[in-house]
């Protein structure tokens, strides 16, 4: 982590305004596998707050956040605890994946962040800012930055005035390989200024 802050706060002044501004980030971090996937679907277009209740709820009523178990209650029971049509296929979708074997997640820390990227893009309802996130949080992937999040992108407008959403990924690339830490700073950031906390599941 320090060798990460010392390269960036050592090329952007912002990011050492940010720590003495507010501290040091905490990196978050979930346990790699299907209950953190399917917290990350339920998570999209939404809240974290939002999805966190969801996903109680999810796992309260299921007994279990795990492939067969989620493959084998009924879409009505995904609706009563507040998941969408859309997202209940997507999380049906994935369990099947994993039940018939065309996936194995337990063989990513061994792979790539760009290889794990290509196997994940392929699954319906995992796009690239769900992807961003697992790589950053349950692979610890030290070179990632999402600008499909929101908080991300607002802050580089806010921070550095550029609006363009290819500008930004061309400004960024002075980060790497530490884009990942980059991304906590400005959530850091984010968050901070907005007096806001988040509490993750695990």
């Amino acid at each position: 982590m320090q060798e990460a802050i010392d390269y960036l706060t050592q090329r952007e002044p912002v990011f050492q305004k940010i720590i003495d501004t507010y501290g040091l980030p905490k990196i978050p971090y979930r346990p790699p596998g299907f209950e953190t996937l399917v917290l990350l679907i339920l998570e999209q277009q939404v809240s974290i707050d939002s999805a966190k209740a969801t996903y109680l709820k999810l796992k309260t009523k299921a007994g279990a956040i795990a492939p067969q178990t989620l493959v084998d209650i009924a879409d009505e029971d995904f609706r009563s605890v507040g998941v969408s049509r859309q997202k209940t296929g997507y999380i049906k979708g994935l369990a099947q994946i994993i039940l018939n074997n065309k996936i194995e997640l337990e063989g990513f820390a061994q792979k790539s962040a760009e290889e794990v990227r290509q196997e994940l893009i392929k699954i319906k309802g995992i796009g690239h800012w769900t992807i961003d996130v697992y790589l950053m949080f349950s692979l610890e992937a030290s070179d990632v930055m999402p600008f499909g999040d929101v908080a991300v992108v607002n802050t580089i407008k806010e921070l550095f005035d550029i609006h363009d959403k290819t500008q930004m990924e061309n400004f960024a690339l002075q980060w790497a390989p530490y884009r990942s830490m980059a991304t906590f700073l400005l959530w850091h950031h984010y968050l901070n200024k907005r007096g806001r906390t988040i509490e993750y599941i695990y």
